[in-house]
């Protein structure tokens, strides 16, 4: 990464950012390309997985029963070709000699924060292991940490979806090849549950990644996926269990980061 004048940062030699971008959308890819330019963050392609080209071993990846009975709908391929793509990161980031992997979603809106952003995340490491830089919900966050006079590190109470924009370590990555798989949720109703996967998953406010709305997604969702409400009835359960486990786990997580804090 460089630095505004031009300097290589060498603080940011152990980060490397992957972007997820599918083969056919060039317009996606010239876009995201003019950002990461801008900001002089060095960046490399990963080929998304294609939906309409899955092979039977992708495919297999799916626990449908379980995406049925958790999410209340029929699962889409798109998903499971973003959902893999993801995954397919996490693999290069434990591929690769860096230490953490700036992960973005090809339709993203980088903000003139997220290098200063990224410099102060990699100088807290040890605050997190999962921070997330985009939010389509609040997340009803508990600041803990102050990374940048305008940011701050957060523990959520509530779930946040959107996995357009954040940044991981290996240890989140490794938990992340090891437990994720088979698909049994969208991608980002999955790599958020920090209680099941041992991971400290962390919200930055306010966040210097945006989902741009107007760009027309590449996951194709046909219709009426949604299930009737009678059918759903195992859904509202699993997702009553899994919201009280979060917040649970949300108010462990904020008294210990923030008696850390105090004691520091």
């Amino acid at each position: 990464m460089r630095a505004q004048n031009g300097a290589v940062d060498h603080r940011l030699h152990n980060l490397h950012t992957w972007v997820i971008n599918l083969d056919r959308a060039t317009q996606r890819l010239a876009r995201i390309s003019a950002q990461l330019q801008g900001l002089g963050i060095p960046w490399t392609r990963l080929a998304a997985v294609d939906a309409r080209a899955l092979t039977p071993e992708q495919r297999a990846a799916l626990d449908e029963p379980a995406y049925r009975r958790k999410h209340g709908m029929t699962p889409s391929p798109g998903e499971l070709g973003c959902y893999l793509s993801h995954v397919q990161v996490m693999r290069a980031l434990l591929a690769s000699r860096f230490e953490f992997a700036l992960v973005l979603e090809d339709d993203v809106l980088l903000k003139p924060a997220l290098p200063a952003v990224l410099e102060a995340l990699v100088a807290h490491r040890g605050r997190w292991d999962v921070a997330k830089l985009s939010a389509v919900h609040s997340g009803t966050p508990q600041p803990y940490l102050p990374i940048t006079p305008q940011h701050q590190l957060n523990v959520m109470l509530t779930r946040c979806t959107g996995a357009s924009a954040y940044l991981v370590n290996r240890a989140a990555a490794q938990a992340y090849v090891d437990r994720l798989l088979p698909m049994s949720l969208p991608y980002d109703h999955a790599f958020d549950q920090g209680w099941r996967l041992g991971i400290r998953f962390r919200l930055v406010t306010p966040t210097p990644c945006d989902h741009d709305d107007r760009i027309e997604t590449t996951i194709v969702i046909g219709p009426n996926r949604k299930f009737a409400w009678w059918r759903r009835l195992p859904c509202f359960a699993w997702r009553l269990g899994n919201e009280l486990r979060r917040v649970r786990h949300g108010l462990g997580q904020t008294w210990k980061e923030r008696r850390f804090a105090s004691r520091g």
